[in-house]
């Protein structure tokens, strides 16, 4: 398998939407992203964004038709918020505390679906420290942090 290009890691998500220009804000204040760059288009639309976070990488953009690229099957973005709450998708990110990472999600107005927790997967795999946050049109996101690994003591 080659490497992929510098500075993309071999998969990247891409998350929709209805204001992204606010979900681009939360998602750096509430839960650390920065922005590596950001293309706006006519009115201020988002046409294409990429946030990091460590050697992780996400994409934002708008919701509905993409009509940039002709195409046999469209493509119909949406959020969570148009869609009831459903979604297609969850989003996992290890972080170095959850327990911090999670209180300063909180104070940032981020709904917390499942507060930290541990959860031992057995001497033969890991044990985690996760939580599940919630943004604020209804992407969900995994927050972990690997505790130990295969018989390695609880840090």
């Amino acid at each position: 398998m080659k490497p992929t290009p510098a500075g993309w890691p071999r998969l990247s998500s891409g998350v929709f939407y209805d204001d992204p220009k606010s979900a681009i804000d939360f998602l750096c204040r509430a839960f650390g992203f920065r922005v590596r760059l950001l293309v706006e288009g006519e009115g201020g639309r988002v046409e294409h964004s990429e946030l990091e976070y460590g050697d992780a990488l996400v994409m934002v953009g708008q919701t509905g038709a993409d009509d940039r690229y002709e195409a046999a099957v469209p493509m119909l973005r949406r959020s969570p918020r148009s869609n009831g709450g459903a979604v297609s998708q969850a989003l996992c990110l290890f972080v170095d505390d959850v327990d911090a990472h999670c209180a300063h999600a909180r104070a940032a107005g981020a709904i917390i679906g499942h507060e930290p927790s541990t959860q031992d997967h057995g001497e033969d795999y890991w044990i985690d420290r996760s939580y599940r946050a919630v943004d604020p049109e209804g992407h969900h996101w995994w927050f972990m942090q690997r505790l130990a690994t295969g018989g390695e003591p609880h840090a």
